[in-house]
């Protein structure tokens, strides 16, 4: 994308953004609470609209698409907060997920889904809303790979979930990115899961790229000091 300027009414909230995501990289965007992270992956998505630049996904322009037509085209999305849909059964709620996917889907997609989250086949049958908050996130992030996205864009996955079940999503972003080549954008507060799993990073900072660069640069002092709370 390329400066991407994103309006809540007359409050800016992003400002000329510019932002690179390789093809089957995964890229950490990071920076301290309010800086325009959600909202930079909700105009990715067509959730916000563009007030100005332009987004592209492969060769295609989208900064004008409806969110459907991006889902289509391959992108894949896990909102903040997992919003699964509670009183639906984790089954349900993959199926949903397949049966929205271009074409009806492939049942396929549903396997390789749970087979990156051992503790969801034996929870089938229960009602999303009455799994633990890890559970839920587990869930969202299956849910939206059902679609077999070619870029999934994931925001905080890890925030507020018990450690065991950061460890479980973390190595299974690991998976996708390492094995299975899928493109990442991934919201983090976290600069040592970065560390270990980005391949690039963008910092926000008052809604404009203060920092990008390597992996390797996270290491910088500068860095730490804009991730500072």
């Amino acid at each position: 994308m390329s400066g991407l300027d994103v309006a809540y009414g007359r409050a800016q909230a992003l400002f000329g953004v510019d932002l690179w995501a390789p093809g089957g990289s995964l890229v950490c965007v990071m920076g301290r609470n309010g800086v325009g992270k959600t909202t930079l992956l909700k105009a990715i998505m067509g959730v916000l609209p563009a007030k100005k630049g332009k987004i592209e996904f492969g060769d295609r322009d989208i900064t004008r698409l409806k969110t459907h037509e991006r889902v289509r085209l391959g992108l894949g999305y896990v909102p903040q907060g997992h919003e699964t849909f509670p009183q639906l059964t984790v089954w349900e709620n993959l199926q949903v997920a397949l049966e929205a996917s271009p074409g009806g889907g492939d049942k396929s997609a549903v396997d390789e889904a749970l087979d990156l989250f051992p503790a969801l086949p034996p929870l089938l049958r229960r009602r999303a809303g009455f799994l633990s908050g890890g559970q839920q996130q587990q869930l969202a992030i299956a849910r939206a790979l059902v679609t077999r996205p070619k870029m999934l864009l994931l925001d905080e996955p890890t925030e507020g979930i018990q450690p065991s079940i950061i460890l479980e999503i973390e190595a299974a972003i690991e998976r996708l990115h390492s094995e299975l080549g899928l493109a990442i954008l991934l919201v983090e507060q976290y600069l040592e899961l970065a560390l270990r799993i980005a391949d690039r990073f963008v910092i926000l900072d008052a809604g404009e790229v203060a920092r990008a660069g390597e992996r390797a640069d996270l290491q910088d002092e500068s860095v730490h000091r804009l991730l500072a709370v």
